[in-house]
């Protein structure tokens, strides 16, 4: 081996530690975004399908009948003309 590699050797080996831990703190810091963009996903899926869900029930309506409030307020107008 040459003398450049026996160098590189020696120093690679001298902070293979350092190297060590840096790899395991990236490797743990993708399994953390990959997580929480797993559960961001999931939890997108799971709010549009329940509002896929909503939208399609059927919804409750309500009538008024009017006539009782249209006759006062003719019944207010001719007295007022009167």
């Amino acid at each position: 081996m040459s003398q450049a590699k026996v160098d590189r050797y020696k120093q690679e080996k001298a902070n293979r530690r350092q190297n060590m831990r840096k790899e395991k703190m990236k490797q743990a810091l993708r399994r953390v975004v990959v997580g929480v963009l797993g559960l961001a996903l999931i939890g997108w899926l799971g709010y549009s399908a329940y509002n896929v869900y909503e939208t399609n029930k059927p919804k409750q309506t309500a009538e008024v009948d009017y006539t009782a409030i249209t006759d006062y307020q003719t019944n207010l107008s001719t007295a007022a003309e009167e």
